[in-house]
């Protein structure tokens, strides 16, 4: 197709990628001076980063595996990002069930003990262990749980700190094109030029210093067929999916299961309508080898199956197919090291820089997970430091994520609240664990619900659709009802159509 329209960039860094790697390292070199392009082909965490189990967390099970280096790194970004994004990240009580088939009780508590260890300070309630009978956290479960262990970790919305980083970047003068498929990369003297086009055959060319692949699922097809370069590192897809159905229990803390065949499950609470309460429950995730298509990736009635049959031989209430109301796949890109076993593959992340001229830096990015997105993000820019020997030292581990300025989320609520006390407390509670302080961008000088526009349904209002379009790269329903919100859990049939209507229209005005 013959392109349209055609503008020129110039670069310190491109990075291909909107996801949580992408629009990380967008942030941390913006904040550093760099003059930043970032381009995603379909939307901010459209893969892998709004396919997450939700968490921050150290990864208690990878202490089987003595990744202690991994796990204590990731523990103490959990308190970085705690602060940093308070709307957004919010502390979770795990229980872990102890079955007959699990190590002794006296191991599983050293465990326990190592795990607050690693975290070092931290502002999270340590771990214990617990009598199941008669407690709230065992009254849930089947009567041969007696004995338990809770420790601490955090609940996210993952797409959303995505979401944000790219507003951050853009503040800090990176420019966001989304949906720009980068589709050529090739060395021009002194420079990188990366051709990049829209669905509409919009043409973009970007003369970059320095490239960043942050493809994700895709950064051994951008390393071959868009910057058309070889790779010594491999990237393994491993598939993970999750079921959300009506809450299993009672209670604002999650679970952790752990299978006879090794593989960790979780039941998290999911759909919180206030601080202590939850209409639903995410249970997942699988370990999968992939093949094909990660934008094809959907959950087999196999793993299904498994989900469903794995919380059934834990908790009194049964669950089958017919309770899911929603359930969502993706593919984690880990780095290859080449374990047979999926759920033994490290989840260190692993950064490959190539540099032939000395002057004209490459540099992708495998495997990482959402905790530790920060600090990959550093290590990433840190690596560019040589070619911009000018740039100024990382502040993302103090600068706030935009909303969570206030300080704690009780403090943000607080101040939604009593900004706009005729809100309904189920609506200022979404709002403010949505966008924290940008609450007020998106309710302005409103009185009451009328002056909101039109309502299309739960407590979704004109005005937070139109800011979601204006600032939040919103550009059709799916992007809007799953990852920007996850409303699609509420809204019934004729709603979303009403919606997906009124959206189309209001989006073809804005172009």
């Amino acid at each position: 197709m013959q392109a349209q329209k055609k503008e020129i960039l110039q670069a310190d860094v491109l990075i291909i990628g909107g996801g949580i790697n992408g629009t990380g390292v967008a942030v941390d070199a913006s904040l550093r001076g760099l003059n930043v392009v970032l381009c995603e082909a379909k939307d901010l965490a459209s893969a892998t980063s709004s396919a997450s189990s939700k968490l921050v967390h150290g990864g208690l099970r990878y202490l089987e595996q003595y990744e202690f280096k991994l796990v204590k790194e990731a523990l103490r970004e959990r308190e970085v990002l705690l602060k940093k994004a308070p709307h957004i990240i919010h502390p979770l009580r795990f229980i872990l069930p102890h079955a007959k088939h699990l190590r002794p009780v006296w191991m599983i508590r050293i465990g326990m003990f190592l795990y607050d260890f690693l975290a070092g300070k931290m502002s999270l309630q340590k771990s214990q262990k617990l009598s199941l009978v008669g407690s709230l956290e065992g009254v849930g479960l089947v009567d041969t749980f007696k004995v338990g262990f809770a420790y601490s970790d955090c609940r996210i919305d993952d797409a959303r700190m995505a979401v944000f980083n790219a507003q951050q970047a853009q503040e800090n003068g990176a420019r966001v094109l989304i949906p720009y498929q980068c589709v050529e990369v090739k060395k021009q003297q002194d420079q990188w030029q990366a051709r990049l086009v829209s669905k509409d055959a919009e043409e973009i060319i970007v003369q970059a210093k320095a490239v960043v692949n942050a493809g994700g699922p895709w950064v051994a097809n951008i390393i071959g067929e868009v910057l058309e370069t070889n790779s010594k590192s491999a990237v393994r897809l491993i598939k993970g999916s999750h079921i959300v159905v009506p809450k299993l229990y009672e209670g604002d803390h999650a679970y952790i299961l752990q299978n006879e065949d090794g593989r960790i499950v979780f039941a998290l609470p999911y759909g919180f309508v206030d601080e202590h309460q939850n209409e639903f429950t995410l249970i997942g995730t699988t370990d999968v080898d992939y093949q094909g298509d990660p934008r094809e990736i959907k959950i087999s009635p196999l793993e299904l199956t498994y989900l469903c049959e794995l919380i059934n031989g834990y908790f009194k209430k049964q669950i089958s197919a017919q309770d899911i109301v929603w359930s969502y796949a993706g593919v984690r890109p880990l780095y290859d090291d080449h374990a047979k076993n999926p759920s033994k593959i490290t989840r260190e992340y692993h950064l490959e820089l190539e540099d032939s001229a000395g002057k004209l830096p490459l540099l992708s990015i495998f495997g990482g997970k959402i905790t530790t997105y920060r600090t990959l993000s550093k290590h990433v820019v840190d690596k560019l430091v040589p070619y911009f020997p000018t740039m100024k030292a990382c502040t993302t581990n103090t600068v706030a994520t935009p909303g969570g300025e206030a300080g704690s989320f009780s403090e943000i609520l607080l101040k939604v609240t009593t900004s706009y006390p005729w809100l309904q407390s189920k609506h200022a509670y979404r709002l403010a664990s949505s966008y924290g302080m940008q609450s007020f961008d998106v309710l302005k000088e409103a009185q009451n619900y009328d002056d909101l526009g039109i309502c299309f349904g739960y407590n979704l209002y004109q005005q937070e659709v139109e800011y979601l379009v204006k600032h939040e790269w919103v550009r059709d329903i799916d992007s809007l009802l799953w990852r920007r919100s996850k409303l699609g859990l509420w809204l019934k049939k004729d709603e979303v159509k009403h919606l997906g209507n009124w959206l189309f229209s209001f989006i073809n005005k804005q172009q």
